[in-house]
């Protein structure tokens, strides 16, 4: 299916605006619709819901039936399936239940169909000269890309006007708490921390290595820099493995060199040629942490 052939109306079905909202931010998604309904089900022929990674919109009955769809869904994600496929589910108490038991005495076939795939996601902190400029080189690129500041003016729209034609879906969040907006994310984001303050540095990088998915880490400065911030993340409970998913300095090392080494575009060029591999082969992602370090209490 066409998900672009698909647009909401006025007071349209929530499934449908679901649909447009994930696929701005580029996120994957299936459309599960009822294609029979055979004696007693709680919904009838024609009735849809739209499922992503975290979460669902519309219903297709409730209870065993839409857990047993939503989570063959996300395995459809997950696996980045192209090709639909089609779930019967019989509606009684003879039959396997998961997810609690429905005894409604039908039986119910589903269509499941992969729509929605997902986009590469990248969150730049920091929007002042380096981070404005590597903004406009990945802008070019079909991703989805969070440009994050705590100063309201670094992303006033005359700031960041040279990113209206990009083909990268943009969204500026301006926090003053930076690393809250990490929570908002889509798992695997790929995080670039470039901040003009070494304390939001850190508080990000702390932030980000106890996210439970994970996508590129990198960090902007120099050795120096990053030697002291591991003795600040090892205080905070960060073990050796977990530190070494940061890549810092970032950029690569043969155009962080020259005359111009330290000029933001050729900063920006350095950062992005280093991350272009993972936005275009989907498998370098490294895998999820399966041992983030625990979460600090207030």
């Amino acid at each position: 299916m066409d998900p672009h052939a698909l647009s909401p109306g006025a007071g349209g079905p929530a499934w449908l605006a679901a649909l447009a909202r994930l696929s701005a931010r580029g996120e994957a998604a299936v459309l599960v619709t009822v294609t029979a309904a055979r004696g007693h089900t709680p919904r009838e022929a024609g009735a849809r819901m739209v499922v992503g990674l975290t979460g669902t919109w519309g219903s297709v009955g409730g209870g065993n039936l839409e857990a047993t769809a939503a989570e063959r869904a996300r395995a459809l994600i997950r696996a980045q399936a192209q090709a639909p496929e089609t779930l019967t589910l019989r509606l009684t108490d003879r039959a396997a239940n998961e997810h609690g038991r429905q005894c409604c005495g039908g039986e119910v076939t589903l269509h499941l169909d992969p729509v929605l795939h997902a986009r590469a996601q990248v969150a730049v902190f920091g929007a002042g000269h380096v981070g404005l400029e590597l903004a406009r080189l990945l802008a070019r690129h079909p991703v989805g890309m969070h440009l994050i500041d705590s100063r309201a003016a670094q992303l006033t729209p005359e700031r960041l006007l040279p990113l209206q034609d990009a083909e990268a879906h943009v969204t500026a969040h301006h926090a003053p708490i930076p690393e809250l907006v990490l929570d908002t994310l889509p798992p695997g984001t790929h995080v670039l921390i470039l901040t003009h303050d070494h304390a939001e540095d850190a508080a990000i990088l702390d932030a980000a290595l106890r996210r439970p998915g994970r996508g590129f880490l990198g960090l902007i400065g120099s050795g120096a820099k990053w030697t002291r911030f591991q003795t600040q993340l090892r205080d905070l409970g960060h073990t050796p493995e977990a530190l070494a998913r940061v890549t810092s300095p970032i950029g690569l090392p043969e155009l962080n060199a020259g005359p111009h080494r330290k000029h933001p575009a050729v900063i920006a060029l350095s950062v992005a040629a280093q991350l272009l591999p993972y936005l275009t082969q989907p498998h370098l992602t490294p895998t999820p942490d399966l041992n983030p370090a625990p979460e600090r209490t207030p």
